[in-house]
């Protein structure tokens, strides 16, 4: 395992956006073109691009795909995406049109033994995501909390086969406030798999912290607020974490 950064295009309407804790009506646009600042990302050295369909997730279904499969195939990068996933032919779309992993978020509440069957199927192509407020899975774009805590549901779909889990912290994200470093390493911890930590990364430091953590299995951070507003270089946060 080798901790990895992953620069984070979140897409609403076609656009590179970004909501405040997952909230709909707090968006910032960063960008008109989701594969232009894929290629931006691309060129200063990311070997990995995270995308999230905002429309896709609050809909239900596949809005801003188009975007994700050009990056997937035009730039020569791994790309995972999440949002509006919710159905096989959903995996099996992106994973046949270059998508390196796909992301399953509310899926894995709400239908926990569909997504252990798709598991044992498709293995590591799967991402579990684990949204959680207050230690509590929160589903569909953040807008649901679930009565199940995050850690729990993890080690239960660990068992069945997930080996990438992203945790995010939603009280952190895009608060630049830093990232939820306990939580994150709880769950590697009790899972035994790998945890990529998003929400909350506002600088170098917070990078470096995370990746002290490499060796009990936080194997990478997304960072996307903290890129945008210029406090994390994409160019700087890789050369960092390749050199640690």
């Amino acid at each position: 395992m080798s901790f990895t950064i992953y620069p984070a295009i979140d897409m609403r309407g076609g656009k590179c956006v970004r909501l405040l804790q997952g909230d709909y009506s707090k968006e910032t646009v960063y960008g008109d073109s989701p594969f232009d600042m894929a290629k931006r990302f691309v060129d200063e050295g990311a070997q990995w691009i995270h995308m999230v369909d905002l429309d896709g997730a609050k809909e239900g279904s596949r809005v801003n795909d188009k975007f994700v499969i050009a990056v997937a195939n035009e730039l020569g990068a791994k790309v995972q995406i999440g949002g509006g996933i919710r159905s096989e032919e959903d995996i099996e779309y992106y994973l046949n049109n270059g998508v390196q992993r796909v992301i399953i978020g509310s899926l894995a509440v709400s239908q926990t033994e569909l997504v252990k069957s798709w598991l044992a199927k498709y293995g590591d192509r799967i991402a579990i995501g684990l949204d959680a407020k207050d230690g509590f899975v929160a589903t569909h774009g953040w807008i649901e909390t679930s009565q199940l805590k995050a850690v729990d549901l993890g080690v239960e779909l660990a068992q069945a086969g997930a080996e990438t889990f992203i945790f995010t912290d939603i009280a952190t994200d895009g608060m630049l406030s830093g990232p939820n470093v306990e939580a994150v390493a709880e769950l590697a911890k009790a899972t035994g798999k790998e945890v990529i930590a998003s929400g909350g990364v506002s600088s170098m430091d917070d990078l470096r912290l995370l990746k002290e953590y490499e060796g009990k299995g936080v194997a990478g951070a997304i960072v996307g607020k903290a890129i945008y507003t210029g406090k994390v270089s994409v160019e700087d946060a890789v050369k960092e974490v390749s050199s640690c």
